[in-house]
């Protein structure tokens, strides 16, 4: 007996359920179809990515819809175009022996008018992402006065988005007597709130720990020098040779930058941001889906949504501004009862975050050493040789192999061994015999001055406004380069040739690092911490005219700027005429490139523009 009609749905479900195969139901569905079936509740159901929570809404949803009313009864909330156009998918197929049952997609980046002419049709369930329902709402083009059922799907992500506004505004249109099913992964407080306002007495669901990670997910982390986290990406591909992955960014450009890289250097890669435009990620993921893309490169806005089964890794090449996000990014692998791993490059700077996220997640990540060249070499290696075993012949080439044999007959069969797997094997061997090993951030660390080890530091920086910087483009520069947070660098005063900036003193081994291997067009950047006193405990506001460290004010005179103009002033004063155009060594990411007329000014303008949209 199929374990689905024990749950109490009808007939017409359950041939449904059979085309599609499912056999048992997951335990968010056995937990909420017959709650949801036996009566009209409001319900709270968290449950991780990827454990049928689509199916947990959707029979019971389709059991109680009217087919011969044509109205609309129901609309279901998701955030993403792609996610929407899934869930509709999925609702046509449950419902394929539901005669009149009708249910459509309302998502941005299509036409409004036909959306519209689809629901003057008929149709009793609405599938919208939450902009393009609000915009129909306004326009007066769709009723949702009198639905009886509203679904938010994914709402901590819905939320994430930005979508707050839209989604009470939406709520504020439906009646109150409604039932409200709730979805999510996690429960920060604006879901809370949600629930609170525009619930009543919500019913709750726990699959697992409330805001906790999926237990088919594996957590690794990998401590690495910040210039070697491009390299330490690589190894991690080579060391997993069948990859098939989600690589998470925080910004587009970033994003951008890491695909581009991969490419380059011949892996299976391309990137998924919010610059694309929807033809453009429809490729994407098209190729993403059919693997032809190992590597998918994305921001965790453009990832929302993706649901692709068999992701075998997750790679956080940055981790999320918001420890919670983490949750959804290892959400995409480990999906559909199989197992996944999520991985973490991160800097002595950033563990701090891993226990964040265990915390959270109710998971102990493993830390790992990255693979060494050898260990590569001997992976792909023994990969190679197994694809040569496994594969299968194509026996059109039987009419080549007595010119084949005859090529070859004079090599032993050791050698000709030897020389087949060296056909593709040499790249492996070629660039791992010149490349030193990975060790962790630690090791590198270049000692210039005493760090201190609380409170905020100081820094000086050969930089400055004959560089086209000032303290809001140099904050922005400084916060990508080094990977940091919305926070992290502070009090930034501009001079003619040199700056200051704070940090925490936590962040200092880092900043002393990454910004002395870094180059502005050739020129080396040179950072010391300075002796000047803006380096104290409080944060007051970046010196932008209003607020700012008033020793090192314009209006300074002698003391360290003298010291620090007289050091480096030779240097600064070469650079009034430079471009700006930087090239970290070591790592490729290739950050801040020129736009196209040379101007740097245009460079920055994206750049704030990128982290605002992202």
């Amino acid at each position: 007996m199929n374990k689905f009609e024990q749950l109490g749905l009808n007939e017409s479900l359950l041939l449904a359920i059979k085309d599609l195969g499912f056999e048992n139901p997951s335990e968010v569905q056995e937990k909420a179809i017959p709650l949801l079936l036996e009566k009209d509740t409001d319900i709270v159901a968290l449950a991780q990515t990827g454990t049928g929570k689509t199916a947990a809404f959707g029979f019971p949803l389709i059991q109680k819809i009217d087919a011969e009313n044509r109205d609309t009864q129901a609309l279901i909330l998701s955030p993403t175009r792609e996610l929407c156009l899934q869930i509709t998918n999925e609702i046509k197929l449950y419902s394929k022996y539901i005669k009149g049952l009708n249910t459509v997609a309302i998502y941005g980046g299509a036409s409004i008018t036909e959306q519209a002419n689809q629901i003057r049709r008929g149709a009793q369930i609405i599938v919208a992402t939450p902009g393009r329902m609000q915009d129909m709402i306004n326009r007066s083009m769709v009723n949702i006065k009198n639905i009886n059922y509203c679904v938010l799907d994914e709402a901590d992500e819905m939320l994430n988005m930005g979508f707050y506004e839209d989604i009470t505004s939406i709520l504020s249109d439906t009646p109150k007597e409604k039932s409200t099913w709730l979805f999510s992964a996690t429960m920060p407080q604006e879901v809370a709130r949600i629930a609170k306002e525009f619930m009543r007495k919500p019913l709750e669901i726990t699959v697992g720990h409330k805001n906790s990670g999926n237990e088919n997910v594996s957590h690794e982390f990998y401590l690495v020098s910040a210039r070697d986290r491009y390299e330490a990406l690589k190894r991690l591909a080579d060391a997993n040779p069948d990859i098939f992955s989600v690589v998470f960014c925080r910004t587009k450009r970033d994003t951008q930058a890491v695909a581009e890289k991969l490419i380059e250097d011949g892996y299976s890669a391309a990137a998924l941001h919010g610059d694309l435009s929807q033809a453009q990620r429809d490729a994407v993921m098209k190729s993403f889906r059919g693997r032809q893309i190992q590597m998918l490169v994305a921001t965790d806005v453009a990832a929302r949504g993706i649901d692709v089964d068999d992701v075998t890794h997750v790679i956080n090449y940055q981790l999320p501004d918001e420890v919670e996000t983490y949750t959804h990014r290892s959400g995409r692998t480990g999906r559909a009862g199989k197992s996944g791993t999520s991985l973490v490059i991160i800097t002595k700077s950033e563990l701090r975050k891993i226990s964040q996220i265990e915390r959270i997640i109710k998971t102990k990540f493993e830390e790992k050493p990255i693979p060494s060249g050898i260990e590569i070499c001997q992976i792909q290696l023994f990969h190679l040789a197994n694809r040569i075993k496994d594969v299968e012949v194509d026996h059109e080439i039987d009419a080549y192999l007595p010119a084949i044999e005859e090529v070859l007959k004079d090599i032993p069969k050791e050698e000709l061994i030897k020389k087949m797997v060296s056909v593709e094997f040499n790249r492996f061997i070629n660039y791992y015999k010149k490349s030193k090993d990975i060790t962790s951030e630690g090791n590198n660390r270049r000692e210039t001055g005493v760090i201190p080890t609380d409170g905020a530091v100081r820094f000086f920086i050969n930089i400055g406004s004959r560089d086209n910087f000032d303290w809001m483009t140099l904050k922005d520069f400084l916060r990508d380069t080094l990977d940091l947070g919305r926070d992290d660098v502070f009090k930034v005063d501009v001079k003619e040739g040199f700056s200051f900036f704070n940090t925490d003193a936590s962040l200092a081994p880092k900043v002393m690092e990454v910004l002395n291997a870094f180059s502005l067009q050739g020129r080396k950047i040179n950072v010391e911490i300075s002796k000047n006193e803006g380096g104290s405990n409080s944060r007051r506001r970046d010196h932008n005219g209003r607020g700012g460290d008033k020793r090192s004010s314009g209006n300074f005179r002698g003391g360290d700027r003298n010291r620090e103009e007289r050091r480096y002033g030779g240097n600064e004063r070469k650079s009034s005429d430079r471009k700006f155009e930087s090239k970290k060594s070591g790592d490729g990411d290739r950050r801040g490139r020129r736009n196209d007329s040379g101007n740097s000014n245009g460079f920055f303008e994206k750049a704030k523009r990128s982290r605002r949209s992202n």
